[in-house]
């Protein structure tokens, strides 16, 4: 019988602190997370599961799993570990890959599945009555959007950590963008989470902007090991874009400043 894991201390904080600073979950909403059955998505799980238990306010937790029909990966695995967690599962299957290979060139495939896994989790979301989606991009995937798009697009632009899409009647959360990738990794780890595996079996090829990202960020890292506090105060205004009860960045603290408080305490939605 699967049991939720209590995550790291320092996972709970930054977590947490994200929630409060961006007012992420009010009272009564219903989440919706997105999970992919990735290491990010499967410790989101956990640690709202974890905040839901001891929170300031009262919410509810669902998860959806889109799969695009790829043939490589069986996504129905993670339907007994939810339902061991007691946590109300969507799963949806739809054939995006044949969808794409049929009408679309090779640049624009991931583009493409992208926005379709969107908006059918913004479906779901609506035919089951939830208030806000959550996705577990974390720090290090914000910090390299920001430079991917700075870079290549010529514009000081990141994913945000609390907006509502265009049509209004949904809110999406992030709330690991404090948190760095080899938090989640450690803990996917201690915890044996059952990380499904996301490989693309297409003729498109592999992603190489955001690796090169990552090893970038890697090695000015290793000459700065302050690096990511900073990037955090770069990132706070673009992060904030989208609601007006975000505080900037001279509002806030950055992760990890000196004397944090508990991350419950510090959660005033």
């Amino acid at each position: 019988m699967t049991q939720p894991t209590r995550p790291s201390r320092s996972l709970i904080r930054c977590t947490g602190r994200a929630i409060g600073d961006f007012r992420m979950i009010r009272e009564g909403d219903r989440l919706l997370l997105g999970l992919s059955g990735g290491k990010d998505s499967l410790t989101l799980l956990h640690l709202l599961l974890y905040f839901q238990a001891r929170a300031p306010v009262r919410f509810e937790l669902g998860a959806v799993t889109i799969d695009p029909q790829t043939g490589l990966t069986d996504k129905r695995a993670l339907i007994p570990y939810l339902d061991d967690l007691k946590v109300p599962y969507h799963y949806v299957s739809e054939p995006i890959l044949e969808r794409a290979e049929k009408h679309l060139d090779n640049h624009s495939y991931c583009a493409f599945c992208s926005r379709m896994r969107r908006g059918l989790i913004y479906r779901t979301a609506r035919e089951h009555g939830y208030t806000a989606i959550a996705l577990g991009q974390h720090l290090d995937d914000l910090a390299e959007s920001f430079l991917m798009s700075a870079f290549n697009g010529g514009r000081l632009k990141t994913m945000k950590a609390h907006y509502r899409i265009e049509s209004g009647d949904l809110r999406v959360i992030r709330p690991l963008v404090y948190a760095r990738e080899r938090q989640i990794q450690d803990f996917a780890h201690a915890a044996a989470l059952p990380i499904q595996d996301e490989n693309c079996p297409t003729r498109y090829g592999t992603p190489t902007q955001r690796p090169r990202m990552k090893a970038l960020l890697a090695r000015e890292e290793a000459d700065n090991p302050h690096l990511f506090k900073s990037l955090v105060r770069t990132l706070m205004p673009l992060m904030s874009v989208g609601l007006d009860d975000v505080p900037q960045a001279d509002e806030a603290d950055a992760p990890g400043a000196a004397n944090p408080t508990e991350a419950v305490v510090s959660w005033k939605p």
